[in-house]
């Protein structure tokens, strides 16, 4: 369920590391409202706008009420929707129409343009949890077609006490078939309790959500609304928990530049930003019609 960036998550400071960085950086996700439906959002923040390429995670739910976004556009990036519980049918304007389950993975590429919707599908009662996550793409690919997929099964390794469900790229020796345009990461980690050390690609930076319970790195508790934060040149990471736990842990090579968002676009400059609210708000065809029953969701002007 993708929700707009606003200019507070996105305000430039110095977040350069240091060799007097601390190891293990923690921050505290902000509430955000996304269709009526209060989220955390871990990225993007004012200290860490990405990590690698991974531009935006907010973690909704769990929750009795279903969701419902209206049609909407994307520019620029990757969505990545990945539920814990729940149902969620997703409608896009390359004529998809894909429910996704806990276990699958649901990966649309906006690239040059394209608009979705995301519902509750009625025969669901039941709770919803997960994550919604965006993916920035890189100059090679951003302008390119849009494209959609759904994979019903993904690869799992186990690391001790551990078990690692692979999204994107790879992690433990397990590759996912999933679309990658960059070096990245993307698994949960599923621990029922005790201690386990989760390798980790030394030129990558990482960062660990957790999902539901609570897990200990290097002596820190974390725990849903947080964000523990790794620079690259790490080749593992202990964790911990007294009992089971349930945690997202994404990385990537450093992405190279800065990307600019606003509302649901991933962009390198304003006039890019200023074309696609511009062309989405005139009803232009570079974003295509979804055939849902919600209503549409205007752009709002950016703030410049």
């Amino acid at each position: 369920m993708s929700g707009p960036v606003a200019p507070e998550d996105t305000a430039a400071v110095d977040a350069t590391a240091t060799a007097a960085a601390p190891a293990l950086e923690l921050g505290d996700s902000r509430t955000a409202d996304v269709g009526g439906s209060t989220v955390r959002r871990a990225l993007p923040r004012r200290e860490r706008r990405t990590v690698g390429a991974w531009c935006f995670l907010d973690h909704f739910g769990p929750q009795d009420a279903g969701v419902g976004i209206g049609p909407h556009p994307h520019i620029g990036l990757q969505t990545v929707t990945w539920l814990v519980e729940g149902e969620v049918l997703h409608r896009d304007s390359l004529g998809s129409e894909q429910p996704i389950r806990p276990g699958q993975l649901n990966l649309m590429t906006a690239a040059h343009g394209v608009a979705h919707a995301e519902e509750t599908p009625t025969t669901y009662t039941g709770r919803t949890h997960g994550v919604q996550l965006w993916v920035a793409l890189p100059d090679a690919t951003r302008h390119g077609p849009p494209a959609f997929a759904h994979h019903a099964e993904l690869p799992r390794a186990g690391i001790g006490a551990a078990v690692a469900t692979v999204l994107l790229g790879t992690f433990a020796g397990e590759r996912s078939p999933a679309r990658a345009d960059t070096p990245l990461v993307g698994a949960e980690i599923a621990l029922g309790g005790g201690e386990v050390d989760l390798p980790l690609d030394p030129a990558f930076e990482h960062a660990l959500v957790v999902l539901e319970g609570e897990l200990t790195l290097e002596g820190a508790v974390v725990e849903p609304g947080r964000l523990a934060y790794l620079r690259p040149g790490r080749e593992h990471l202990r964790a911990g928990a007294a009992d089971p736990v349930r945690a997202l842990l994404v990385g990537g090579e450093p992405f190279a530049g800065t990307p600019l968002m606003w509302w649901n676009f991933v962009a390198r400059t304003r006039d890019e930003v200023d074309a696609a609210t511009r062309e989405w708000n005139a009803g232009s065809p570079r974003f295509g019609g979804v055939a849902s029953p919600l209503a549409r969701i205007p752009a709002p002007l950016p703030p410049w």
